[in-house]
């Protein structure tokens, strides 16, 4: 692991999870979440951006290097995280171009409706709505991460409950699956978590929940059903409070015959991709989602 890994970590413990303890503004939440993000996260050189309406929503087009947004050839769906409340399409767009660039395919990231304003369905209905204007034309790998990663499964088991053309396949950075914060590293890892403080996990729940039930499958994809879904690509830090998120996650979709890839870094921060270039095991993640990317078959029986 790298020196820069330890410097992170604590940088993160002492300024970011001290100020999610604290912001209970989602307005304040948003605007400094962007201010950090346009400072620390730099797309590559060469990257370029655009914007378009999909049916309602609207999205940006992170492109890498030679890269072409085009009408041909799968194309990323991305899900940004934010606990539903904050996160956009530009606090995560230099992660998405440098994966672009690494795949060699389009990045298309929707800035879905964030709560309180818009509770849930909101996100779950535009992700969905996004996903049928792409794969009317083109397949779709679909990603995201924390609350963009549950998004990403959730709309996944919206796809196959509605028959709907299916994805070539999932990939989930850090993912919020269990709304019911169910997972026993919710305790066992509030002290090793350097990012997340556990303590406004349900605040964050209730802006987007509302009145719903945190065991709707809509929101917490852990209680959804998954056969017949394409290959899932999925990964957590050993020290983050939703580490069963991903383990159990991923013991859910095998036991519904779904092909797993399941990542356990050690001593890594939530979402740490997101962390490229300052963090050479971030770099090293993309690369290696990008192989998995490369490696998809079109999925058996779809149009």
């Amino acid at each position: 692991m790298s020196l820069r890994r330890h410097i992170l970590n604590l940088g993160l413990r002492l300024v970011e999870k001290r100020f999610l303890a604290r912001a209970d503004d989602p307005v304040a939440l948003r605007a400094g979440f962007e201010r950090k993000a346009r400072f620390w996260f730099r797309p590559p050189r060469g990257s370029h951006f655009s914007k378009e309406v999909l049916d309602g929503v609207p999205v940006c087009w992170a492109l890498g290097k030679d890269v072409s947004a085009g009408k041909a050839g799968a194309v990323i769906l991305y899900l940004h995280g934010g606990g539903y409340v904050f996160g956009s399409s530009r606090s995560h767009r230099a992660m998405l171009a440098r994966l672009s660039g690494l795949s060699g395919l389009a990045a298309c990231l929707p800035d879905y409706r964030l709560a309180p304003e818009h509770a849930f369905p909101a996100a779950l209905e535009d992700a969905l709505a996004v996903y049928i204007e792409l794969s009317a034309e083109r397949e779709v790998i679909i990603g995201g991460d924390s609350a963009g990663g549950g998004l990403a499964l959730a709309l996944l088991a919206e796809i196959l409950r509605h028959g709907l053309r299916r994805p070539r396949g999932v990939f989930c950075f850090s993912p919020l699956t269990d709304m019911t914060f169910s997972g026993d590293s919710m305790a066992s890892n509030a002290d090793a978590e350097v990012m997340l403080p556990v303590a406004r996990a349900g605040e964050l729940a209730r802006m987007y929940l509302r009145e719903s039930d945190p065991r709707d499958p809509r929101v917490s994809p852990l209680f959804a059903g998954f056969r017949g879904a394409p290959p899932v690509w999925i990964a957590a830090g050993d020290t983050e409070i939703l580490l069963d998120d991903t383990r159990r996650m991923a013991a859910r979709l095998r036991a519904d015959g779904v092909r797993v890839t399941e990542v356990i870094a050690r001593d890594l921060p939530h979402v740490w991709p997101i962390f490229g270039p300052l963090l050479p095991e971030a770099c090293r993640t993309l690369e290696e989602v990008a192989g998995w990317i490369r490696s998809l078959s079109r999925p058996q029986g779809d149009s």
